[in-house]
């Protein structure tokens, strides 16, 4: 197990710093407004995790069917903090690999409503993205994130890894 984990880390500390690469890099970064301010100074570096929560595991069910999995976070420290959900699907150590066809994704909106969610994939392991899920959660707030999964491969597995990052 072990090595699963440090490939794990590994292979989310390289997302990371490919995710912070093409934010610097991307449109998103082009179209920020400068200001005369930002504009002298260099470019901030995008916030990097400096720790992750990891919530309880589960199986990945290719049953067809839809299931749900909620994230609950909750910021017990006295300062308002930078997280962001996260949830990956890890492939088997011996393979084959998940692909991100292999499983839908859907996240509940503050509305009730469910969109699709676009999901990363590194080293057979399939994630949402960081950048865009993080929010700041004030002291003694609580995150709840709902989302479905339904693996489309009758053949897939691996194993549902729900968790939170927390920055600053």
């Amino acid at each position: 197990m072990p090595t699963k984990n440090s490939r794990l880390r590994v292979a989310l500390l390289t997302v990371a710093v490919a995710v912070a690469g093409l934010a610097l890099a991307g449109p998103a970064a082009a179209a920020t407004p400068q200001t005369a301010t930002t504009a002298s100074t260099a470019q901030q570096t995008p916030a990097i995790p400096v720790d992750f929560v990891d919530l309880a595991t589960s199986p990945l069910a290719a049953d067809g069917e839809t299931h749900e999995v909620t994230l609950t976070y909750r910021n017990d420290s006295t300062t308002d903090r930078t997280v962001a959900p996260q949830l990956l699907v890890e492939s088997p150590d011996a393979g084959p690999f998940l692909d991100p066809s292999d499983i839908e994704v859907e996240r509940r909106t503050a509305g009730g409503c469910w969109e699709p969610v676009d999901l990363g994939t590194q080293t057979g392991t399939l994630f949402t993205d960081l950048s865009t899920a993080q929010r700041t959660l004030r002291a003694g707030e609580t995150l709840t994130e709902v989302y479905r999964l339904t693996a489309t491969d009758p053949a897939a597995q691996g194993t549902v890894h729900p968790r939170v990052a927390l920055f600053d």
